[in-house]
C-alpha cells in the first residue's frame, strides 16, 4: 500500500493515469477512429509458439529446444519477409498499372484536343480562304464593271470627237479663203 502511494506521488505517473483516465473518458463520450479500428480488427488465430515454454530439466534439451525454437521463428520471419516483398510487388505493379492507365488516357485525351484544335484550324482556314475568293471575285467583278465604264467613256469621248471632226469637215468645206472672204463679202454688199 506504501508503494502504491510512492507511485501515485510520483508526477510522470500520476499524469499518465490522469491522460489514461482523460482517454477513457473520451472514448466512452464519441466513437473515435482508435475505437472503430479497434473493434474492426481481426487478430490472428493464437501461437502456440507462446507460452508454450516449460524449462527442462536437461541443459542440454533446453539449449536444443531453444535452437529448435529459434530455428522455427527465423523461418516465420522469412515467410513474412516473403510475403510482404510479395505484396509490395503487386502494389507497385498497380501503381504502375494504374499510372500507365492514366497515362494513356492523358495520352489520348491530348491526341484528341490537338484533333480538335487542327480540325477547328483547318475549318477557320476553309472559311478564311472561301473570303478571299468571295474578295478576289468581288474585286474582279467591281474591275470589270469599271473597265466596261471606262470603255464606254472612251467609246462616247472617240463618237463626240468623230462628231465634232465630222462637224468641222461639213463646216470647212464651206470656209472660205481670207482673200476669198472679202471678195464675198464686197459681193454681198452689192447684192443689195
Amino acid at each position: 500500500m506504501a508503494s502504491s502511494r510512492l507511485l501515485l506521488r510520483s508526477p510522470s505517473l500520476r499524469t499518465l493515469l490522469t491522460a489514461h483516465h482523460h482517454r477513457s473518458v473520451s472514448t466512452s463520450a464519441a466513437p473515435s477512429h482508435h475505437n472503430d479500428h479497434q473493434r474492426n480488427q481481426e487478430y490472428l488465430s493464437p501461437n502456440h509458439y507462446l507460452n508454450s515454454w516449460k524449462s527442462p530439466k536437461d541443459p542440454k534439451e533446453a539449449q536444443a529446444k531453444l535452437h529448435h525454437l529459434r530455428r522455427e521463428y527465423a523461418k516465420k520471419v522469412k515467410a513474412v519477409r516473403k510475403e510482404y516483398i510479395h505484396e509490395m510487388e503487386l502494389q507497385k505493379l498497380e501503381k504502375q498499372r494504374k499510372d500507365e492507365i492514366r497515362k494513356e488516357a492523358l495520352r489520348i485525351e491530348s491526341e484528341e484536343r490537338r484533333a480538335a484544335k487542327t480540325a477547328e484550324k483547318k475549318a477557320k482556314a476553309a472559311e478564311r480562304q472561301a473570303a478571299e475568293e468571295e474578295f478576289r471575285q468581288t474585286l474582279l467583278k467591281e474591275r470589270a464593271e469599271k473597265l466596261e465604264y471606262h470603255k464606254k467613256r472612251q467609246q462616247k469621248f472617240m463618237e463626240k470627237k468623230k462628231e465634232k471632226n465630222d462637224l468641222l469637215r461639213r463646216q470647212s468645206s464651206i470656209w472660205i479663203d481670207e482673200n476669198e472672204l472679202e471678195k464675198k463679202i464686197l459681193d454681198a454688199i452689192m447684192d443689195e
